[in-house]
């Protein structure tokens, strides 16, 4: 890929139970890794027995029966092998950051594994999409490749799709400025570059996928939920314990669980 790469960049795709980050499982994962000065990308693809359900809704649409993945490995079996492929990529994807990136460190933390994203960048192909041209991903390969999406859900096609459409961005969109509801103008935002792509298709006012935290107006992280909305997350924490325990026991993602602890302990350094 004709792209400017610093460490290397994993698309990929996850097929699920169901459209919970915190309550569903993967049943495939594919991903396709581009290295630094590499001639070729590395593919990595697998099922996964998913050890619970798999909804009638999400067979619908990604066609995988409970009998393609019953002689599968788990994810615990397997999860060492996707963490060491991933390594410290950058991660892309197709609404990523709202869905296979949480669910992937949900899945992980599950098994004792924490898929650290502080150092991670992330590029949304769908958020570029959407706010340059808001489609689908069949009509996004129409419309960037003029090509049709064959065996749309299956998770390698997916993410093949997605890189496709991705070069096709750069492509249609290299020096044209992004102007947004508000009349403020970005100036040439989609660019080879994976900085300038995380900046722009992340939403940095969310601090977590489910959207429960937020960057206020202050720059600093409150509740965007419940009871102490608004309020400062270090400083609530800090002072209501209860609320702290209450979050990392109840049924909130990894990422968020990951977060609280990360705000309170950085409240309780300056103190």
């Amino acid at each position: 890929m004709d792209f400017q790469l610093d460490r290397s960049l994993c698309f990929f795709d996850i097929e699920a139970t169901g459209l919970s980050v915190v309550r569903d499982r993967i049943i495939q994962i594919a991903i396709i890794k581009y290295l630094p000065k590499a001639e070729e990308p590395e593919e990595l693809s697998m099922l996964i027995n998913p050890g619970i359900p798999i909804s009638e809704e999400a067979m619908n649409v990604h066609g995988i029966l409970p009998k393609d993945v019953a002689n599968k490995p788990t994810f615990q079996q397997v999860a060492q092998k996707i963490y060491d492929f991933i390594g410290n990529s950058d991660l892309a994807g197709y609404n990523s950051n709202r869905f296979d990136v949480p669910l992937l460190m949900e899945e992980f933390a599950r098994v004792g594994m924490e898929l650290e994203m502080d150092r991670r960048r992330l590029i949304d192909v769908q958020r570029v999409f959407y706010k340059m041209e808001p489609r689908t991903l069949k009509a996004a390969l129409r419309y960037y490749c003029g090509k049709d999406l064959v065996d749309a859900h299956d998770a390698m096609a997916d993410v093949r799709a997605t890189i496709d459409v991705f070069k096709g961005q750069l492509k249609k969109y290299e020096n044209v400025d992004y102007v947004d509801g508000d009349g403020v103008v970005t100036e040439a935002p989609i660019k080879k570059d994976v900085q300038a792509l995380h900046e722009f298709t992340n939403d940095t006012r969310f601090l977590d996928a489910t959207q429960k935290m937020k960057i206020d107006t202050n720059g600093v992280a409150v509740f965007s939920f419940g009871k102490y909305n608004g309020k400062p997350v270090g400083e609530t924490l800090y002072k209501d314990r209860h609320y702290y325990n209450w979050i990392l026991n109840k049924e909130f993602s990894s990422q968020m669980k990951q977060l609280v602890k990360k705000l309170l302990k950085e409240y309780e350094q300056n103190l």
